[in-house]
């Protein structure tokens, strides 16, 4: 299997907000949004493309829209792709290159704007100084206990937030924006990654996720106008790990100094003049199970965007350990996330592949 590499300025997640709020044609974009008078988005977090292929009888209301697959970004993760989505941009652009990332002498995780040592997190601005959408003040439908953190700081600013609390919620916000006049309406669900980070991809509590969220695809649809285009989306795809998945670095531990980034897309900081030396040992002792990068081969490839300049290259690991195979890579200073079964972040088809469908309203 190769490693999927990112679309990034054709189609792909980065293109979307350029294509749809700036209007750059883009000829694989579902036809429903020509001439429509306004384009609502529902980002599904965690629903990749295979998974909607696999799980088509569960999936009726998305089964009847048009489209097809787009690529996510590098690493194929929340905190990266949300943030691309919104700025159009690559994670070496906007600099939010994982979930968790070296900031100075610690790590922040991004989603919670925390650091390791509990000191004060910084600002979201010198993270991440781009403006979201273009500049336009965009309605963003999201969950409204996001309103007031970091990462919505970092990732969303200038828009304007409406929070939702129930699903009736974000339907009748985005039916109401729309009928107000808005042009482009931006709506974020999360459940089926969080479904599926904590029950795996092979359980009933999976399936009943996609049931339930394949309602809402209807009930959305339902109630836009005819004139609207409803686009569905997602930030990544998904991989299970069963708990014998989880690989241990046992060997590398003592060239590591710092340990960040995602479970399938870890980083690993090198200790003072050990990176070549932590580089090859990655690729002996774990380059069968993954794809082995240094730093500067990741930024040589392209694969998280353009070579970064400034403070954003030392944001990511000396080495790289993107997954290939169904594993996932310990963080010994965050063993709780061995507890989860869906993970992300790599490389793959299952995680770089992601729905890019639409259809009208029907109200």
């Amino acid at each position: 299997m190769d490693p999927v590499r990112p679309d990034y300025g054709g189609a792909a997640i980065t293109s979307l907000v350029p294509a749809l709020v700036g209007g750059a044609p883009a000829p694989w974009m579902p036809p429903c949004v020509t001439d429509a008078d306004a384009v609502v988005v529902l980002l599904l977090d965690g629903l990749g493309w295979q998974a909607v292929e696999a799980h088509r009888t569960l999936l009726p209301a998305l089964a009847a829209l048009e489209g097809g697959p787009i690529t996510t970004v590098a690493p194929s993760t929340t905190a990266s792709a949300l943030t691309s989505f919104a700025t159009g941009l690559a994670p070496s652009q906007h600099g939010l290159v994982g979930f968790r990332m070296r900031v100075d002498d610690e790590v922040l995780n991004v989603l919670r704007w925390q650091t390791t040592g509990n000191h004060r997190a910084p600002d979201p601005f010198e993270m991440q100084r781009h403006t979201a959408f273009l500049g336009r003040p965009v309605p963003v439908v999201t969950r409204g206990e996001f309103r007031h953190t970091g990462f919505t700081d970092a990732q969303l600013r200038g828009a304007q937030f409406f929070g939702w609390n129930a699903v009736s919620t974000l339907v009748e916000h985005c039916r109401r924006l729309v009928a107000d006049g808005e042009r482009f309406v931006y709506s974020y669900y999360p459940s089926v990654d969080s479904v599926a980070h904590e029950y795996g991809l092979h359980d009933s509590f999976y399936e009943a996720e996609l049931r339930a969220v394949d309602r809402l695809v209807g009930e959305l649809r339902d109630a836009l106008p005819a004139g609207a285009a409803l686009l569905v989306t997602s930030d990544h795809g998904q991989v299970h790990i069963d708990p014998g998945g989880w690989v241990e670095l046992h060997e590398m531990a003592p060239m590591v100094a710092m340990y960040a980034g995602e479970a399938r897309f870890r980083y690993l900081y090198a200790r003072p003049g050990a990176a070549a030396e932590l580089a090859a040992a990655a690729r002996e002792t774990v380059g069968h199970q993954a794809w082995v990068f240094t730093r500067q081969e990741l930024f040589t490839g392209g694969w998280i965007g353009p070579a970064p300049e400034g403070p954003i290259g030392g944001r990511v690991g000396d080495v790289v350990l993107a997954a290939r195979e169904p594993v996932a890579f310990v963080d010994p200073t965050m063993p709780q996330e061995t507890k989860l079964l869906g993970m992300h972040g790599s490389l793959t088809p299952d995680e770089m592949y992601v729905p890019l469908l639409g259809a009208r309203g029907r109200a």
